[in-house]
């Protein structure tokens, strides 16, 4: 429960008045509001905290110290009524009316994740709701002021995390969408970059030792070569996959999206979901043999793949069918890899890897594989390619046992 308290201020100011000050008390804590009235100790009643009939408009002057008063007590009561465990300083934004929209993260969250749902980008939506709930949960409640977000209160966030179960990379997940928010906001003149707290804390300290996601070339052709005669409810995972590496790592989105009218004169034209990258790449052998399998089937979506069996799909529709597809998908690369021989984890996101990595170890330049995949920097194909990196070493040294 909270109190308040209408009173003069212990110390007089410069005219010699007193300051008249509204004092909330709350879990043994309290904060001092001034009001903007004051004066002389003599026109002021200690007993009833109010202006005497000495003063100068004395009624005029009580009624506003009572609707004061009353506005306040209302704050309190919209808080209980919300079931928010309010702070002190909640309140006194709330009392000075500075619970605008623009002072609050939680409401500029949500105007963010509205902009994405309506541009179809789903993936980044769920990625900021998720992020926001978290955020929520660890403050007890979804007044969040733009301002409290500090360098105390990431470290404070981080140690919720680490308690919750999450590990360095869903911790700097959840970092890298709050600094997206944070970045919104300055982008859009609601804060000031005085106000930005990643200067001091820095995401780049939770990453984690990187996790080998990419085949070996022995790895590779054993799941080229597996024999899934006796499995033809895995031919769909293993197309998928092998067709994602023979298209320069083409992603789960993009192969989604891929339509017949995408392939023209031996050559496949499309742009990518994630960066708008043109791409335009030669249909060799082993990728006809695929378009052939599926060509054969004669769907009447346009699309390459049976993935998206429509295409007036909305794009939560379309996001509902990629999620269940590629779980499903993602199930089967893992009997697959079994059945192979491969011991390492099996999933979409290791075929573009393995691209990088597979042409890699066959002597390809990183300048050229960053050019196969459309990154904009070749540091970008590094961090691909970098777990890697002791490998090669390892071999190069072994070179000084032959000299």
């Amino acid at each position: 429960m909270a109190s308040i308290k209408i009173t003069l201020r212990d110390k007089p100011n410069t005219k010699g008045e007193y300051p008249i000050i509204m004092r909330i008390v709350k879990d043994r804590k309290s904060k001092t509001i001034t009001l903007g009235i004051s004066c002389k100790m003599e026109h002021w009643d200690i007993t009833n905290n109010k202006f005497k009939k000495s003063y100068p408009n004395w009624n005029q002057r009580n009624r506003i110290l009572l609707k004061l008063e009353q506005k306040a007590l209302k704050i309190i009561d919209d808080f209980t009524i919300q079931n928010m465990d309010f702070t002190l300083s909640h309140f006194e934004d709330k009392f000075r009316g500075n619970n605008s929209n623009t002072n609050n993260l939680i409401i500029f969250f949500k105007e963010i994740i509205d902009e994405m749902y309506r541009a179809g980008r789903l993936g980044n939506a769920k990625a900021l709701k998720d992020t926001m709930t978290s955020l929520i949960k660890f403050n007890g409640s979804s007044y969040i002021l733009f301002k409290e977000i500090t360098t105390t209160f990431l470290e404070k966030y981080e140690v919720y995390l680490r308690e919750t179960g999450n590990k360095n990379g869903g911790i700097a997940f959840k970092m890298r969408e709050l600094r997206s928010i944070i970045n919104k906001a300055i982008n859009r003149k609601i804060i000031n970059t005085d106000m930005y707290p990643f200067k001091e804390y820095k995401i780049s300290k939770l990453k984690s030792k990187p996790v080998k996601k990419a085949l070996s070339i022995d790895e590779f052709r054993k799941i080229r070569d597996v024999d899934l005669k006796e499995y033809p409810h895995l031919i769909e995972a293993y197309n998928y996959f092998m067709f994602s590496i023979y298209t320069r790592g083409m992603n789960f989105q993009d192969m989604m999206l891929l339509k017949w009218t995408n392939i023209q004169n031996g050559r496949i034209q499309y742009t990518r979901s994630k960066t708008k990258g043109k791409f335009n790449l030669e249909i060799i052998p082993k990728v006809q043999e695929i378009l052939n399998y599926y060509k054969a089937q004669n769907r009447p979506a346009n699309f390459v793949f049976p993935i998206l069996l429509d295409e007036d799909l909305s794009p939560q529709q379309m996001a509902n069918r990629k999620h269940k597809v590629l779980q499903r998908y993602n199930q089967k690369l893992k009997v697959i890899a079994e059945l192979a021989g491969v011991e390492k984890p099996l999933s979409s996101y290791v075929a573009r890897h393995s691209f990088a990595t597979l042409l890699k170890q066959s002597g390809t330049s990183i300048e050229i594989i960053s050019e196969m995949m459309g990154h904009a920097d070749v540091h970008v194909t590094m961090s691909y390619l970098k777990e890697f990196d002791n490998e090669v070493l390892d071999v190069e040294n072994r070179k000084l046992m032959d000299l």
